[in-house]
């Protein structure tokens, strides 16, 4: 490894804390990543010293906060390897950049007896938004399901797609299962059917060094708070193509290049989905993480992790009564699981007691829950500043609660 946890450690002063009188173990990145100092100093900075409303003031600050703003979007361009600045939009989060495309895409090219395809693991957010447009339209919900093991069933794809299908929806890496999809492939697949391709980039762009011209996706929406950025920000990416295409999600603002009360003008991209005042403080923030990851190096954080998974995952293994969900050989840090019959809220609860923390529950993915039959899980979930130690401790606390049941 370049890198050392240790030293990594000490960019996140949050860590260093206890939580019931035990050293705070924090396994539930999934959910939402800690911030780096370097990060909260940022945002500190501009709310302390540079706050004032960006684009349309001349003053000094406001010029310095549309210049703070607009780098941070070149930032994301060059993070995400996009063709033109323009092709990103700033939104409040992933669940906002997939509604987005849900109702602006499907107001412009979904009609009645048209087709959307999602799969069986998405996350909420990459089902319901599709489904109110399907009720919008009178249009069709298709599911590619995935084997027990994990795998997306992309043998089947094919025999989901017809003529009636207008866009598919995708999560790059499952919440609950951890699995990398190969959405090169998919892509492709739609692609040689004129099917343009949203993916839910939430959990892979923490662990996966992402180009979005290689993949050819036509849509790309992470969050910032995944990423090791503020909450309340989030990106999509669009092709200029469709984006072009693409009525206005919101209005007022930014959006407009002219009002009157007979006809509004829209302005140009990317301004055009940016309706009102943006969190512009969160962008900042969020291209200060992005620059934070990337010296440390997307790569060197994708092998510790994978070690991490790796232990975690043996040592797991070796006690009794314990039931994994997704095991693909391609996943990234998340390992979901029960634990004899410990119901997971129980589990949860006392593994707080201890100083663990974990998300507990149906993790806004009810599918894979009925899929296996299941009422809620235990997600483990893991970072490039967690430990081996803090593995052990949480091995030993599994055992312990063993023994109390």
């Amino acid at each position: 490894m370049t890198f050392n946890y240790k030293d990594i450690r000490k960019d996140f002063p949050i860590l260093d804390q206890k939580v019931n009188n035990r050293p705070w173990i924090y396994f539930d990145n999934a959910a939402t990543s800690q911030r780096p100092l370097v990060v909260v100093e940022k945002i500190h900075e501009f709310s302390l010293q540079t706050n004032a409303n960006i684009h349309r003031g001349t003053h000094f600050h406001a010029i310095k906060t549309t210049e703070a703003y607009e780098n941070a979007r070149d930032i994301v361009k060059e993070f995400l390897h996009a063709k033109e600045r323009e092709e990103i939009i700033f939104t409040h989060g992933t669940t906002e950049s997939i509604n987005l495309v849900a109702r602006s895409f499907c107001e412009r090219f979904l009609s009645e007896g048209d087709e959307i395809i999602v799969t069986e693991m998405e996350h909420h957010a990459n089902i319901v938004p599709w489904q109110m447009a399907c009720e919008r339209h009178h249009a069709k919900l298709k599911v590619l399901p995935f084997a027990d093991n994990g795998n997306l069933e992309t043998d089947l794809l094919e025999s989901l797609i017809s003529s009636r299908t207008k866009i598919l929806a995708i999560a790059h890496v499952s919440n609950t299962l951890g699995t990398v999809n190969p959405i090169k492939e998919i892509i492709r697949i739609a692609h040689n059917h004129n099917i343009p391709v949203l993916v839910d980039g939430a959990q892979s762009v923490p662990h996966i060094t992402i180009d979005v011209q290689d993949l050819d996706c036509d849509f790309f929406a992470f969050s910032g708070h995944k990423i090791y950025g503020p909450t309340g920000i989030g990106v999509l990416y669009g092709k200029r193509a469709w984006l072009d295409k693409m009525p206005p999600f919101l209005g007022g603002g930014e959006m407009i290049d002219k009002v009157t009360f007979e006809k509004t003008t829209f302005n140009e991209l990317p301004h055009k989905f940016e309706a009102g005042t943006p969190h512009y403080v969160g962008a900042i923030g969020l291209g200060s993480a992005i620059e934070y990851i990337r010296k440390i190096g997307l790569e060197n954080i994708a092998a510790y992790e994978h070690q991490l998974l790796t232990y975690a995952s043996d040592k797991m293994k070796e006690l009794g009564g314990m039931k994994f969900f997704g095991e693909s050989p391609n996943k990234t840090g998340v390992i979901c699981f029960q634990l004899d019959q410990i119901h997971p809220f129980d589990l949860g609860t006392l593994l707080d007691q201890l100083g663990i923390a974990v998300r507990t529950g149906r993790l806004c993915a009810d599918p894979v829950m009925d899929h296996y039959e299941v009422t809620a899980m235990t997600r483990a979930s893991f970072s490039f500043y967690n430990t081996m130690e803090e593995i052990d401790r949480f091995i030993d606390s599994l055992i312990r609660i063993q023994k109390m049941f």
